[in-house]
């Protein structure tokens, strides 16, 4: 009788463990509040974008419109500017450890940068296609428009890579990347959509809607895609904005319920 009892308490508790676990594992879903609003130059095709040092840094794409500038975050205009060579589709970059690193989308190279004189310092073969890059401050974390994130040294070798899930499901068309709070930001490209990734395992762990953060009045016929997530860890304050927009967002973000 005792042993009898004794499995269904085991079963009770084994299943509710079972349910408080998938209870945790929820994904949270959330949209975005416009905190404030700045200019942005709708010039830029953005494809990295972040702080240092309370500065706004932000690179943009297309061959032959390519430039990595520091950004006065109230005007919108460049403080400092570097241009790229017209065969270079410049992608995702991020300071770390003294330097800046700037990937390209397929020339399947990457360059490096002295952080406080933007001054060149060397270029490295980059085995893969070059989409977003952001630092968690002890290693780079870099994605290639798959569901992969590869977690690499200060000389792009591969320490780590985690396939991002959601649901149990590749999330394919990780993009621009922004590390907050021990979890790591990326745009879902083509999509109005950011995923907040545990980094550890890459398990989806939030949703982020941005439907309707540019509104249509601010859009015409270049306007592209959301991408560029920014993280000002000494105001913690965060922004978005997007391709060829002309506005960057401070947000906050609103559980969906």
């Amino acid at each position: 009788m005792k042993k009898t009892v004794l499995s269904i308490m085991l079963v009770f508790f084994t299943a509710v463990i079972g349910l408080s676990s998938c209870a945790d594992a929820a994904v949270k879903r959330y949209r975005v509040v416009v905190v404030k609003e700045y200019p942005h130059d709708e010039g830029s095709y953005t494809q990295g974008l972040f702080f240092d040092g309370g500065r706004l840094y932000e690179s943009t794409g297309q061959k032959g419109e390519s430039k990595f500038r520091e950004v006065d975050i109230n005007s919108g205009k460049p403080v400092r500017n570097l241009d790229f060579a017209k065969k270079y589709f410049a992608e995702g970059s991020v300071m770390f450890g003294g330097e800046l690193f700037i990937l390209t989308w397929t020339s399947r190279v990457a360059f490096v940068y002295d952080a406080a004189t933007l001054k060149f310092k060397q270029a490295y073969r980059y085995p893969r296609e070059g989409w977003g890059i952001t630092t968690d401050g002890r290693q780079l974390i870099a994605s290639d428009g798959s569901s992969k994130l590869f977690f690499m040294d200060s000389k792009f070798n591969v320490k780590k890579t985690v396939v991002v899930k959601l649901d149990g499901k590749s999330v394919q068309y990780l993009n621009e990347l922004e590390y907050i709070d021990g979890k790591i930001w990326a745009n879902v490209y083509t999509s109005d959509m950011i995923v907040i990734i545990n980094p550890d395992d890459g398990r989806v762990e939030a949703t982020v809607d941005c439907t309707g953060l540019l509104p249509e009045k601010l859009r015409d016929d270049r306007t592209d895609v959301l991408n560029g997530i920014a993280y000002n860890p000494e105001t913690k304050k965060t922004y978005l904005t997007g391709k060829y927009w002309k506005r960057l967002y401070e947000i906050k973000l609103e559980e969906i319920k």
